[in-house]
């Protein structure tokens, strides 16, 4: 299996494990504080150099703030790194 798509998938449950949060109202902001750091660091060992760490950034902010995890910022990651960047390069070549 291709590991572009390994990545997706594990996005897609990361960033559904972000929304437990609104599952529990109160209580599921406090989850955050937990999911917030760690989900920083996954996002650094799925997405290597300046683009993971800002990816790691961009997450742990999403997740500290209330309310803001609606933002499906693995996902994201991923498209940004599979279907933009690559049509960025496609441009650039011809």
């Amino acid at each position: 299996m291709n590991t572009k798509y390994v990545k997706l998938g594990l996005g897609i449950v990361f960033d559904a494990l972000g929304y437990v949060s609104f599952l529990i109202p109160g209580i599921g902001e406090f989850s955050d504080i937990i999911w917030a750091p760690v989900s920083a660091w996954l996002m650094t060992k799925m997405y290597k150099g300046k683009a993971g760490k800002v990816g790691a950034i961009f997450t742990f902010i999403e997740e500290a703030l209330p309310g803001f995890d609606i933002i499906p910022s693995f996902t994201l990651m991923w498209l940004y790194t599979y279907v933009f960047k690559s049509q960025e390069q496609v441009v650039e070549v011809k």
